[in-house]
């Protein structure tokens, strides 16, 4: 094809020709629907048009969040913008940023620790407010103890089960209490693998024996969520929500930073993909069959091939300021 002609085809698909030679479907669309407008040639992400709110989210907005770890640097950019999220279980006053954030507090709007899965998600949900018991509920930490749905907030565990279990009913009150007075529910999906036990099929957030418990084979099994399993169990999550707070709105995204460690067998980066596309196409399933729901793509804007990779910190994993 000569340069003209593709100036041609170019034109007539961008809309700039007239006559009845050039209908097509994206004649009249916008310039962010092409790339050559879109991303080639535009400035800042700020700038793209790449999110038009489906709700608006203000100062009076209470908002509650949840998910992986890139969730908590949405919580803390919420806050900056002057929005009100809710935190139902603050550590105390005289304790310092950093060790109330290595123990799990000032992250999220409860003190629950990262959520990778909507599995994880749903069981948490079940467990508030439907009676749900998980499995090995405590986890030996040495001569400690530790929460095995939340190990990482007590980082030297404590010193019985008991107090584990104590600890954990104070949590489930706190949760309820945030999650039932939120506008606007946030939720970074972060990750599709997980560890459960075989018999009763109880979700942890991390693989037993990284902080306390111990992997037993026998015992505990590697699941990687379909699509159809992630939105399945988000939209039980939605109607266990909604059941306690009807006008709970949802704003979901996906978190753009890669598997720190993959046991699928599969290269870590390949597992990555594999995990952050079913995510994505979980998301936008979610968002077409449910209402009250709204998709932020951080993970368009934080991996877009034109950010040039900035948003990543040398690591390649570990998204900068800037980013977020």
């Amino acid at each position: 094809m000569t340069a003209r002609g593709r100036e041609g085809r170019l034109a007539n698909i961008c809309g700039s020709r007239s006559g009845p030679l050039s209908r097509s479907p994206y004649q009249k669309l916008e310039r962010r629907a092409f790339w050559r407008f879109g991303v080639e040639a535009r400035g800042a992400i700020a700038e793209a048009g790449m999110f038009r709110p489906g709700f608006p989210i203000g100062p009076d907005t209470r908002v509650a969040t949840a998910g992986s770890c890139f969730a908590q640097h949405v919580g803390r950019a919420l806050r900056a913008a002057g929005v009100e999220v809710i935190d139902t279980e603050p550590a105390p006053a005289f304790v310092s940023d950093r060790v109330a954030r290595d123990h799990g507090y000032r992250l999220f709007s409860a003190r629950h620790g990262n959520i990778y899965t909507a599995a994880h998600l749903e069981q948490l949900a079940r467990e508030a407010w439907a009676g749900f018991c998980p499995a090995e509920p405590v986890w030996a930490l040495g001569e400690r103890f530790v929460d095995s749905q939340r190990p990482s907030v007590e980082p030297s565990g404590l010193a019985t089960a008991e107090e584990v279990a104590l600890h954990r009913a104070r949590h489930l009150a706190h949760l309820r209490a945030a999650w039932g007075a939120a506008d606007v529910f946030v939720f970074t999906f972060g990750l599709t693998e997980a560890f459960c036990n075989r018999d009763t099929g109880t979700v942890f957030p991390m693989a037993p024996g990284v902080i306390g418990g111990s992997y037993d084979p026998a015992v505990h099994a590697f699941v990687n969520f379909t699509v159809a399993e992630t939105v399945a169990a988000f939209r039980a999550f939605m109607a266990l929500a909604r059941a306690a707070n009807p006008a709970m709105r949802f704003l979901i995204t996906v978190s753009p930073v890669p598997l720190a460690a993959t046991a699928s067998g599969d290269h870590v980066e390949v597992a990555t993909v594999r995990s952050k596309s079913i995510l994505r196409a979980a998301c936008d399933e979610i968002l077409r069959a449910e209402d009250g729901v709204d998709y932020f793509p951080s993970y368009e804007i934080i991996t877009s091939p034109s950010s040039g990779g900035r948003f990543f910190a040398p690591n390649l994993r570990d998204v900068t300021e800037e980013g977020v």
